[in-house]
């Protein structure tokens, strides 16, 4: 066990401690993992106060660290008091149960907090929606912990189950009522989100989406590039609701950027499935532009699970443009270099100091390239505001005006070429 006290005073604020339990099923070391967990914790406006950690080859059942660590767990929460100890590893309904009773102390996994930051976060009326169904769904097998051992089993004359067992199983049935409620209400922003990518796809622009761990910088870029303010800060899941901005290119090209919630490690899969629909934002797009913490000492580990979740997502076939960012605080400029040349289609930037943005618009407008048609075009003269599109939306090389019509070559992106197939020159 190793225990780092970091300060400790009588306050009034949320403070935790924070648990975790290495079985050697997990890729990160203990340290990293507490690390994130603080970071978490912190984004919540939990102070942290003391680590613990425990080395076990099977989780135990009952209080998944063992019971000599519980008991010396408890020793420190009476020492400390905390209003909260926060465990990074997922706990089981009755593990959860058991830590709280020997604790004397609220207890929550990595999960709930992950819930509660989200809960923060959300802005949107879909974004509330998501974040109150994964919580209602994480709740339900937990509904028992409301109620004790006696409550469960005591009942009247002729009343089978008890008294508490009946409020147990009336409040599950109530919400898996709000869950089915939220998901009819979700089913309609679908609708909407769908009839907006659709009115989108009409749009004759290409479309990447920003993906990224979380903290990553996606946010930072798309304000930079678009002239926008969505909010952009170091805190962990700043951006929750997808936020779409047309950005346009030094050659004149236009494209469709939006940013997408931040990935993390093992994100709870409630909470997947509830923000499947933001998060199908990748899917639709045309290309992904994975934005890459270079600073981290975590980058390698972040990049595998934005893949990782990439894939799960179905969109791991997406033409991916590697951006490594935060590149003025690398200590290493050249091995920053060798890592840009030995990874496809990339570069490096500082978003927040505005470095490195011609080579990141060279690599966008090298990735659209694959995604636009060359089109000779004749174009009558009454259909001459298909030339005004090709200008706004395409990029032109030639126009002649003959009598009877405009001869245009340009790159354009599918939407566009669909209307101009009919009067394309082979």
């Amino acid at each position: 066990m190793s225990n780092t006290n970091i300060f400790h005073e009588n306050v009034t604020e949320e403070c935790a401690v924070l648990v975790a339990l290495e079985t050697g099923e997990h890729l990160d070391s203990i340290e990293v993992r507490l690390d994130e967990l603080t970071e978490l914790a912190s984004t919540a406006n939990i102070r942290v106060i003391e680590r613990f950690d425990q080395r076990k080859r099977n989780p135990d059942p009952a209080f998944l660290i063992g019971h000599g660590k519980a008991d010396e767990l408890y020793t420190l929460v009476a020492e400390l008091e905390p209003t909260v100890v926060i465990f990074d590893n997922e706990l089981s309904p009755t593990q959860q149960r058991n830590l709280e009773i020997t604790l004397k102390c609220r207890v929550m996994d990595r999960t709930q907090l992950i819930l509660d930051i989200f809960a923060q976060r959300a802005r949107t009326r879909e974004g509330n929606l998501q974040v109150e169904l994964a919580q209602l769904t994480y709740s339900l097998p937990r509904v028992g912990l409301l109620y004790t051992k006696f409550e469960r089993q005591q009942g009247g004359i002729g009343v089978r189950g008890g008294g508490g067992e009946s409020k147990v199983s009336l409040d599950k049935r109530k919400i898996r009522e709000q869950i089915a409620e939220l998901k009819n209400e979700l089913e309609e922003v679908k609708k909407t989100r769908r009839q907006q990518r659709v009115a989108r796809r009409k749009l004759p622009f290409p479309s990447a989406a920003l993906v990224g761990y979380t903290s990553a910088g996606k946010s930072t870029l798309l304000n930079l590039l678009s002239g926008s303010d969505v909010l952009a800060d170091k805190m962990l899941f700043s951006t929750l609701d997808p936020t779409t901005r047309r950005v346009i290119l030094p050659d004149g090209r236009g494209i469709l950027l939006t940013d997408t919630v931040g990935f993390i490690r093992n994100l709870p899969h409630d909470l997947v499935a509830a923000f499947r629909a933001t998060l199908e934002e990748t899917i639709e797009a045309d290309f992904l532009i994975h934005m890459v913490d270079i600073s981290s000492p975590e980058a390698d580990r972040h990049r595998d699970t934005v893949l990782e979740t990439l894939e799960a997502l179905g969109a791991q076939g997406k033409p991916i443009l590697t951006v490594f960012n935060k590149s003025d605080l690398v200590e290493d400029p050249l091995a920053l270099r060798h890592l840009v040349a030995s990874t496809p289609n990339s570069c490096y930037i500082s978003a927040a100091k505005s470095q490195g943005l011609t080579h990141l618009m060279d690599r966008i407008s090298d990735t659209i390239k694959e995604l636009v048609q060359t089109m000779l075009v004749a174009i009558p003269y009454s259909r001459s505001e298909l030339v005004a599109q090709c200008h706004e939306f395409g990029v032109v090389h030639s126009v002649d005006y003959g009598p009877d019509h405009i001869l245009v070559r340009t790159d354009v992106a599918h939407a566009l070429a669909g209307k101009l197939l009919e009067f394309q020159i082979v």
